[in-house]
């Protein structure tokens, strides 16, 4: 455990952003999955929603430097042709 009063601070403020990390990274999965399971439902309009809603999803992950920009292009290439599948 740390003894210094700054390192305390830091441990305190790593924590707080591990836990939003953390959240994020979750909802972010949600969205995928949200367009995954449109796209077997055969929903077009419903899957094209929420690829929109990932895609905003995961630039702002981006834009927050909780994921790498290759990540993210993987991603949303992936999940834009599982749309046009469709």
């Amino acid at each position: 455990m740390a003894n210094i009063k700054q390192q305390i601070k830091r441990n305190k403020t790593n924590e707080k952003r591990r836990l939003r990390n953390q959240s994020f990274k979750s909802s972010v999965k949600s969205a995928i999955k949200a367009v995954e399971v449109a796209v077997s439902a055969q929903d077009k309009e419903k899957a094209a929603n929420a690829l929109s809603f990932a895609h905003k999803k995961l630039d702002k992950g981006q834009a927050k430097g909780i994921f790498h920009k290759n990540f993210v292009a993987r991603h949303k290439s992936q999940l834009t042709k599982l749309v046009n599948s469709l």
